[in-house]
């Protein structure tokens, strides 16, 4: 896997311990997924890129987001658990909430333009 870039590192070291943990897992997986993606903090927060896909995580005051500004690309993980709190093309998780990287590597996929949408 990549090293990633100094400000990530930083980044991920300075969330709360409690959140730490799976910011560090939701960053290694868009990494295990997508080696080759560009890493920056673009939007002031861990953004991969490749070709014209991204996404973005992100550590908030009560939770962890996945960004990707698309409604399709996080329909995956919606269609699943439509309980769980997202926005327009986000997904937040509180601390309490269990997150599904199998479902979710659907919406990374999804997000880096790597599979068809429904």
């Amino acid at each position: 896997m990549p090293e990633l870039p100094s400000e990530i590192v930083d980044y991920i070291d300075s969330a709360p311990p409690e959140r730490r943990a799976r910011l560090t897992q939701l960053v290694e997986l868009v990494q295990q997924l997508f080696p080759q993606a560009v890493v920056s903090m673009r939007y002031k927060m861990p953004t991969f890129t490749a070709g014209n896909g991204w996404i973005s995580v992100a550590n908030q005051k009560h939770y962890l987001s996945v960004y990707t500004c698309q409604l399709a690309h996080i329909a995956p993980y919606k269609k699943r658990y439509p309980e769980q709190k997202t926005g327009k093309g986000c997904i937040n998780f509180a601390d309490k909430d269990h997150i599904d990287l199998a479902v979710l590597t659907d919406v990374i996929l999804s997000a880096m333009g790597t599979m068809d949408k429904d």
